[in-house]
């Protein structure tokens, strides 16, 4: 048996030129406090302040929180976001891919018998310039997520989407995405009613289940009001 949160190879954040490595083993708190992930994805860094509580944060790391797979992972959506890779290793042999093709499902993955996962690949992103993440909980803190939401958009100085990038957290078997809804705000400002007709396709893409935490119908409703949120921001880079 080998401790992996003992191996300083699996921790840390290195600017690698044109992406961001992240060792598995750091803690989320280490991820708060590092600049790096402060300048190159303020939404990865949004998602971490609601993560759990400070002894969590200072125990938890973010190899932990892919490998477990939970639909409702705070990492999740940002991760899915910025077209995270992952690597993979297993004696002498290694191989690479993107989180969306690693979890297939509620705490399941690719990982094979024997393999560790040994690094996080993030690309920078300098094209987006706003950022939003949101969850929500039953409370305002110490709670897991009902509904998740992110976003990564370019807009141009005029508040006209010209790239958009969406994600849901704890509403399907997986984080979710809709090349659709992204597809439709491209072209256009962040108002009320585009937004409110991006939702009503956001609640028929979800496909949440009834559980302790919120029914089905209320998660699908959430996951549609999320969007109005982006009008809050009016477009502003964040």
């Amino acid at each position: 048996m080998i401790c992996l949160e003992r191996i300083e190879e699996l921790k840390g954040v290195e600017d690698r030129g044109e992406e961001i490595f992240i060792g598995p083993c750091t803690t989320f708190t280490r991820l708060l406090e590092s600049p790096v992930i402060m300048n190159h994805f303020p939404i990865l860094m949004e998602a971490l302040k609601v993560l759990g509580s400070p002894p969590i944060r200072n125990m938890g790391t973010i190899g932990g929180n892919i490998v477990t797979a939970s639909p409702a992972g705070d990492t999740l959506p940002p991760l899915y976001l910025l077209r995270a890779e992952i690597e993979l290793r297993i004696k002498e042999s290694s191989r690479r891919m993107s989180i969306m093709d690693f979890i297939k499902g509620p705490g399941e993955t690719l990982l094979a018998p024997g393999e560790v996962l040994t690094a996080i690949f993030i690309r920078k992103s300098p094209r987006f310039n706003f950022h939003h993440y949101e969850k929500v909980g039953a409370r305002k803190a110490l709670a897991i997520a009902i509904v998740s939401f992110g976003a990564l958009l370019k807009t141009s100085d005029d508040g006209v989407v010209e790239e958009a990038r969406l994600a849901w957290g704890s509403v399907a078997p997986t984080v979710v995405a809709s090349p659709e809804i992204e597809a439709m705000l491209k072209g256009c400002r962040l108002s009320n009613q585009v937004l409110e007709k991006a939702g009503q396709i956001a609640r028929a893409v979800v496909k949440p289940i009834d559980d302790i935490r919120a029914s089905a119908d209320y998660r699908r409703e959430v996951a549609g009001n999320l969007l109005l949120r982006l009008a809050l921001k009016n477009g502003k880079p964040s």
